[in-house]
């Protein structure tokens, strides 16, 4: 049996700014924009590359804005990762090297905590 991981929900405060950083900052692909409810907004965005999707919007995380902390994303080149997110006006770190890999931290406009990975040596 395969089980997938696909969608993460992430909490924000503003969907509309969400959805700006999300897509114009880092990227993502905007799959998804539905109202199902007046208290029901349904946003769905995808990284580049990536199986698995965000979710965000009104009515759609049970936690706290800013309380989801660990996202972790793989680039082929954290120097070029943070290039690009600096240019277009992400507050990234240096690029951090570790023994398990390169990287470069970030969060979204309400806090949540985003990391990006190059993988230095493949199992």
């Amino acid at each position: 049996m395969d089980l997938k991981l696909e969608l993460i929900a992430v909490p924000v405060t503003d969907t509309d700014r969400a959805k700006t950083f999300y897509t114009e900052q880092l990227g993502f692909t905007a799959d998804h924009d539905h109202r199902v409810a007046e208290n029901l907004r349904f946003v769905q965005c995808t990284p580049p590359g990536s199986a698995c999707s965000i979710a965000f919007g009104e009515g759609i995380a049970q936690t706290e804005p800013g309380s989801l902390q660990g996202l972790q994303m793989v680039v082929e080149d954290a120097d070029a990762a943070h290039a690009l997110l600096s240019s277009r006006g992400v507050d990234v770190s240096e690029v951090q090297d570790f023994p398990w890999g390169r990287f470069v931290f970030f969060s979204d406009p309400d806090g949540n905590g985003w990391a990006l990975q190059q993988l230095t040596t493949r199992a």
